[in-house]
């Protein structure tokens, strides 16, 4: 591809992501938004239009005259998938470039059974949701995935996963090759999330979304973007060292990692030592629910310990809003208690004076939202632009 093709693709990209933030949807604001001529701006939407990624609707008239055009993604002819896949779940959407579901399933996994088997059920519901939603293969144009693990983004590979058994090297992309044609993308389960939440609060920036569960994450959200770092591994939160806890081992080698002294896992873990029923994060939810005392007491130190850790983030970070996500999240101010206390003694003011600490507002589908979303904003890039539209 030249240079002045990859600028053409920039551009529309550019021109889509106006469009789809919703920051100018008429070709007048466009023409404002870019300082491109009104030739050039009606040429680039007449091909987006063409080639079915916008699409432009003549609102009501009112006592004022008719107003202009209005701009939007188009919803027929292009759907985006999206999966989220836990270490015991799966959740599965089709959607359309502007996010609308139109067909969903949730279904128990176990991440362990390895990738033929995971990734051979994933395929087997894209097409029964496919045909739910009455869309053909030739229809979809991206897939979005979300792993508990670390991924290497460029290629999609998980690399080393500390609880996916038979995972490690796996390039998931290729799982799906031969049958669509559709560029998969896969990423760290945390990073979908964070972009599921960020796209759901307008007014958060820089966005921390911290997943308790089987273990502990972090996505971040820099300025709108989400922040992988150099090799994808930003925000990998659980193996930060807690002090006075070196004698705590934990599953990556280390010692005293917070995922080993504060996850649902290893809470269930202290709660049986206590000669308490709880095999895993969801029997802590249960426990507490229930108002069992010593469950309700390790939660509560879980948050505080959490809480530590966020601080640091807090200060080095600066962030507007952290999200509390994961299995956990569900207890609520069980948790977020004692999370909050810590941040807000151990942070500055200035860091801490118009931050936000809240759990989800999506709740369990936040991953697959996100997944939705990373699909869908590589189609409007200009790599997932010259896939639609070719070189132009």
């Amino acid at each position: 591809m030249n240079s002045a093709a990859r600028r053409r693709l920039a551009s529309l990209s550019e021109l889509a992501g106006l469009v789809a933030d919703g920051a100018a949807t008429t070709r007048s604001a466009i023409v404002g938004a870019t300082g491109l001529s009104r030739a050039a701006i009606a040429q680039r939407v007449d091909l987006l239009i063409e080639r079915g990624l916008l699409v432009e609707t003549e609102p009501a008239a009112t006592e004022r005259g008719r107003p202009p055009l209005t701009l939007d993604l188009s919803d027929a002819g292009i759907v985006v998938a999206g999966c989220d896949l836990g270490a015991t779940h799966s959740r599965l959407a089709i959607a359309t470039l502007s996010g609308r579901v139109l067909a969903e399933r949730a279904r128990a996994v176990d991440i362990n059974t390895g990738p033929d088997a995971v990734l051979g059920g994933v395929r087997a519901d894209l097409e029964e949701l496919l045909a739910q939603a009455g869309r053909p293969a030739t229809h979809l144009r991206a897939v979005g995935i979300g792993v508990p693990g670390p991924v290497e983004f460029a290629s999609g590979t998980v690399v080393r996963p500390p609880i996916m058994a038979g995972w490690d090297g796996c390039r998931v992309p290729g799982f799906f090759e031969g049958r669509y044609t559709a560029p998969v993308l896969v990423d760290n389960d945390v990073n979908t999330m964070a972009l599921g939440e960020y796209t759901h609060r307008r007014d958060s920036r820089h966005l921390l979304y911290v997943k308790v569960g089987t273990g502990i994450g972090c996505g971040v959200v820099s300025g709108g973007v989400l922040h992988r770092g150099a090799s994808g591994a930003a925000g990998d939160i659980g193996h930060i060292q807690l002090p006075a806890h070196e004698d705590v081992l934990c599953h990556c080698g280390n010692t005293g990692c917070v995922e080993a002294v504060a996850s649902g896992s290893a809470i269930a873990a202290a709660l049986r030592e206590q000669g308490i029923d709880a095999v895993g994060a969801a029997d802590v939810v249960r426990l507490v629910s229930e108002g069992q005392p010593a469950a309700r007491r390790q939660v509560r130190l879980a948050g505080q310990r959490i809480g530590e850790v966020l601080a640091s983030l807090v200060s080095f970070y600066n962030p507007d809003t952290i999200v509390i996500g994961g299995i956990l999240a569900q207890l609520h101010e069980d948790l977020l208690a004692d999370v909050r206390a810590v941040i807000y003694r151990r942070a500055l003011p200035l860091a801490t004076r118009s931050l936000a600490i809240e759990t989800s507002v999506l709740g369990e589908r936040a991953g697959v939202l996100g997944a939705v979303r990373l699909a869908a904003r590589h189609l409007l890039s200009a790599e997932g632009m010259a896939g639609v539209i070719g070189e132009v």
